[in-house]
């Protein structure tokens, strides 16, 4: 039997390579502003002139001056969704993310925490970021709850889901934090990893008893 061979993956355009190049740009002229001046203190205007940009064309890419410094953020939210997703024949939801976020933690993953002393710094210095930031945990757990409903077949508004989503995304949650206090008070990323660890073993292992057995795919 001849050997099929998947059919190559279509290559961006010019047009679509050009946009990508834009928006690179565009945050990477920002990330390099709000380090030297902080988030607050750097306007839009001043983005767009690092960048050589219209204004109108950092905020086609970026509706929110917040997208600009969070560039990860859909990956972030999507994160825990995924990894219930995405389990083992097997394995139990809480399994599966715990496993996520241990390989995460190996990878230096900045969706887990992991963004380097000065971008810790720029977040915690920021009212508007620190808020923002909230708003994500939330949309992370608000996807992870959409994602155990489907994977135990329970109502939208389960009172189960809503309680094992709330319980999850709380331990990724306070890991997150840890991991940025840890960058914070200028631990270096081996020491951070190897607290982190043991942080995520105590913190996983409280939900163990009520959670072990659920969603298990």
């Amino acid at each position: 039997m001849a050997t099929r061979t998947a059919p190559p993956t279509p290559q961006p355009g010019l047009r679509e390579t050009k946009k990508q190049e834009s928006r690179q740009l565009i945050s990477d002229s920002a990330t390099r502003l709000f380090l030297a001046q902080g988030f607050e203190q750097t306007s839009i205007a001043e983005i767009a002139a690092a960048a050589r940009v219209a204004k109108k064309t950092v905020t086609n890419y970026f509706p929110r001056k917040e997208d600009l410094a969070l560039d990860h953020q859909d990956a972030f939210i999507a994160s825990l969704a995924r990894a219930v997703t995405d389990r083992r024949p097997g394995e139990s939801a809480l399994a599966a993310l715990r496993r996520a976020f241990g390989d995460a933690v190996a990878a230096a993953d900045p969706v887990a925490g992991f963004s380097g002393a000065e971008f810790a710094r720029m977040v915690a210095d920021s009212p508007t970021l620190t808020a923002r930031l909230r708003e994500l945990h939330d949309l992370r757990e608000a996807a992870l709850a959409r994602a155990l409903t489907e994977a135990t077949g329970a109502e939208p508004d389960d009172v189960g889901v809503r309680t094992a989503a709330g319980l999850l995304g709380a331990v990724h949650r306070i890991l997150f934090d840890r991991i940025q206090r840890l960058t914070l008070v200028g631990e270096d990323e081996a020491r951070i990893r190897t607290e982190i660890t043991a942080a995520a073993a105590d913190a996983f292992g409280l939900v163990e008893p009520a959670l072990g057995g659920y969603a298990v795919a």
